[in-house]
């Protein structure tokens, strides 16, 4: 299938590692444009030099407020349009709600839920009939994670604002989507596994939950992001769509 990708423009926040970087494999493998952001210059700078001509990154964190302006500026003075983004907005750190501080719940809102609101805000303001904006959320949307309770009070509010926002854009012809990413092999994964001080026995039980009975690589991920962002997918929005092996029990 033709996602129809060649040419067009995306921004994706994250993108220098992980599931951001899965997407933007297959976004620029099937002809497109992207802008990477990242708070890390070495691994954005590195990442385009693995993806080539058609990449180009912006130093940013989503929990400032100057960052979509400054990605949506280097998109359009690179390539001279916009067709998208996905937000991929990082993961919070561990731990139950009775241990987790109001600092912790303070710093994960701004990045987490208000900086990809604001991001996804500003980049609306500038898409043309056909834009598209998808969420990297989590499986913690439908169903809440051990130990994780930080991603589990704030992802169903963005997958909220999310489906607002696909009612608020639709009549303009723009999509918005969720991903729901399960257990996904990236840095991420391996950090959570470290911090439960057993990674060997956390990865084992993990891929026992998986019906398919193994860990989704960046680039399935990637494959769904890119088929949700491109005009393939153009009937598709409001959805909210696990890419997790089946492990989500839930309609």
């Amino acid at each position: 299938m033709d996602l129809g990708l060649a040419d067009r423009v995306y921004l994706v926040t994250g993108g220098a590692r992980g599931l951001g970087r899965g997407a933007a494999d297959v976004l620029v493998a099937d002809g497109a444009r992207v802008v990477l952001s990242g708070r890390s210059e070495e691994s954005l700078a590195a990442a385009v030099a693995d993806l080539g001509d058609h990449a180009s990154y912006v130093v940013g964190d989503n929990a400032d407020p100057t960052t979509p302006a400054r990605l949506v500026a280097a998109a359009r003075e690179r390539w001279d349009r916009l067709d998208g983004a996905l937000i991929s907005v990082g993961g919070p750190p561990r731990g139950p709600v009775t241990e987790m501080t109001d600092e912790q719940w303070s710093t994960a809102f701004g990045s987490v839920f208000l900086g990809a609101v604001r991001v996804a805000r500003e980049v609306a303001a500038e898409l043309d009939e056909g834009g598209s904006i998808a969420f990297v959320l989590s499986t913690s949307v439908r169903a809440p994670l051990a130990d994780m309770a930080i991603s589990n009070g704030l992802r169903p509010g963005l997958a909220m604002v999310a489906k607002q926002l696909a009612d608020e854009l639709g009549p303009r012809g723009i999509r918005v989507n969720g991903l729901l990413p399960g257990r996904i092999r990236t840095e991420r994964i391996v950090e959570l596994d470290e911090a439960s001080g057993d990674p060997e026995g956390a990865r084992a039980a993990a891929v026992a939950a998986i019906p398919l009975g193994r860990l989704g690589e960046p680039s399935e991920f990637g494959r769904a992001a890119a088929f949700l962002l491109s005009p393939a997918a153009s009937f598709v929005s409001g959805a909210m769509l696990p890419v997790d092996g089946g492990l989500l029990r839930s309609l």
